[in-house]
Parts: C-alpha cells; structure tokens; sequence
C-alpha cells in the first residue's frame, strides 16, 4: 500500500473494464438532490465558500516525475502569508477531489526545519513560465497576485492517483512537486497544449507576458524541492504500528 505503487492490487475500484474512469455508485435519487438543495439553503458552508480563486497547473508525483496531472486548486486564504486549496482533476461539476495543497510566503518556510523543507515546493518558475494560470482572469488582475505567488511555496498531497486509472482513491497519499526549468521535471508538452486548447489561450504567451515578474534570486532556497536537487524522491508506505493505549484496552 506505498504511494509509489504502480498499481494497487486489483479491486472493484481498479479493474480494467469495470466502467471506465467513473467513480463505482449507483445514481444520485431524487431524495438525495433534494436534500442536498435544502442543505445548502439552510447551512452556511462557510470553510467550503472561502475559496476565491481557480488556479490551474501541472504537477508531478514527486516518486515518479514522468508521471503528471493537471490539476485545478481551489484557494482560500487563511491569511497574507498562507492559503490552502481543494485540489480536483478539472474545473467539471462532476470533478473529483484528488488532493489538497498548502502555501505558505518565504517567511514561514524558512521558519520550518529542514526535514519539513524537503516536501514543499517552489513556485517561482511554475509561475514565470506560464504554466500557473487563474483561467478566465485579466492577466492585469492576475499580475499582484503572481507576483506574491513567485515567492511562495507548497504541499501537495495527493489522495486519489487518477492517472492510474483508480475509480476510487487508493493507497497512501503521495507527494506531489511542482515543474521545474530542469529537464527531469518539464511537463509534457502535448499536456500543457490539451489545457491550452481547451482554455484557448497560449501557455508561451502567458510566459512572455509574465516577463517583469520577479522570482527569488536563490532559485531553492533551504531544502525547497529536494528531489531536484538530490534526484531522491519521497514514498509514503502504510504498515502495522502498535497503537498507544492510554487505558486498558477492552
């Protein structure tokens, strides 16, 4: 059960042929729209209406860089120097929650130890390069908040490795990083022209307009994406673990 798995052992959630990339389930009722309708009329769902930005990018697993998602980030913030998205498989009302990522500004990285630095990752070039975009958003609107965005880093965890082909999430988590100028850790060009097309703008001029946008001078400071620099990544491995018992146990 290691996030490194190239595939979980097989289940009804997995199997080739057992309806494709849609989620196993029977139909949504009526009963249950209905209640779902009510529910948010009556609840205030205020974490969830937080979010105030769609940020759309690429990541890479952080075992395995020639595997890659484009992901869609739905970001609140908790305040100037951090922000937490819902990260999902596309911008669909049917779209999947596949993971979660935080951000924090330079200040809070460098506060953390170096054993925590080594699963964050840079933003700058992710950013620079025109690959970090807010769909639909004014490049004049946006351009404040790249600016801000260049100097800050993430976690990502992944839940649900989709690409696999996994209907279900399956597994651990794993850590996801962020594309790099180096090339173990350029997206795939045929990737980033389907989200291109799809959005209709260019991702090469987004990168000839963010120009002026400056990035740190240190291009990873600290222990900011470690894997790129010491080609080792990171697994999660689930195994048995005695559990602390405070009381005696019935």
């Amino acid at each position: 059960m290691a996030s490194s798995d190239e595939k979980p052992l097989p289940t009804p959630a997995s199997a080739a042929g057992a309806g494709g990339a849609a989620s196993p389930g029977q139909p949504t009722t009526v009963a249950s729209k209905v209640l779902d309708m009510g529910a948010a009329v009556m609840q205030s769902l205020r974490p969830v209406k937080q979010a105030k930005q769609h940020v759309c990018t690429f990541a890479l697993y952080a075992h395995d860089p020639k595997r890659q998602v484009e992901t869609h980030h739905y970001v609140s913030r908790l305040n100037q120097d951090f922000l937490q998205g819902a990260v999902y498989d596309s911008d669909a009302a049917d779209a999947r929650l596949i993971g979660v990522e935080y951000i924090v500004s330079r200040k809070i990285f460098d506060s953390l130890p170096a054993e925590e630095q080594r699963l964050w990752h840079s933003h700058a070039h992710e950013i620079k390069s025109g690959l970090w975009t807010s769909p639909r958003v004014p490049g004049l609107l946006e351009k404040p908040e790249l600016d801000h965005l260049a100097t800050t880093f993430g976690k990502f965890w992944c839940t649900w490795q989709v690409d696999r082909g996994d209907r279900l999430p399956l597994g651990a988590p794993a850590l996801m990083v962020s594309p790099q100028a180096d090339p173990a850790a350029a997206v795939r060009p045929a990737l980033v022209r389907k989200r291109d097309d799809r959005y209709g703008f260019s991702t090469e001029e987004l990168r000839a307009a963010r120009a002026d946008v400056e990035v740190p001078a240190e291009e990873h400071p600290g222990q900011a994406d470690y894997w790129l620099r010491h080609r080792k990544g990171f697994a999660v491995d689930v195994v048995p673990h005695d559990m602390k018992r405070h009381a005696p146990f019935p």
